[in-house]
């Protein structure tokens, strides 16, 4: 596991080995990342969110913020993102 020293992880967030964190990145209490994924600079995960392995998260990407729906009315959700994605901002 590699976590740059600027980037801001939370000790109740499950990291698994392998995993590489940029720069000004921000990881909070509920996320889960799976094996071998690489999270860029500045990017924000927040949120009930689980994301698999070998996934690349490119840098500025927000995940598991509340859903942008004029619907959604501010109940619980989650993110969940499989195996082998890249994600881009």
């Amino acid at each position: 596991m590699t976590i740059h020293p600027s980037a801001i992880v939370h000790p109740g967030a499950r990291i698994a080995a392998g995993v590489a964190i940029g720069p000004y990145t921000v990881v909070d209490e509920h996320v889960e990342i799976g094996e071998g994924t690489t999270v860029g600079s500045h990017c924000v995960i927040t949120g009930h969110t689980r994301i698999g392995r070998d996934n690349r998260i490119y840098h500025f990407v927000s995940l598991g913020e509340a859903p942008q729906d004029k619907k959604y009315a501010g109940e619980p959700t989650r993110l969940e993102i499989g195996n082998g994605n890249t994600i881009r901002e």
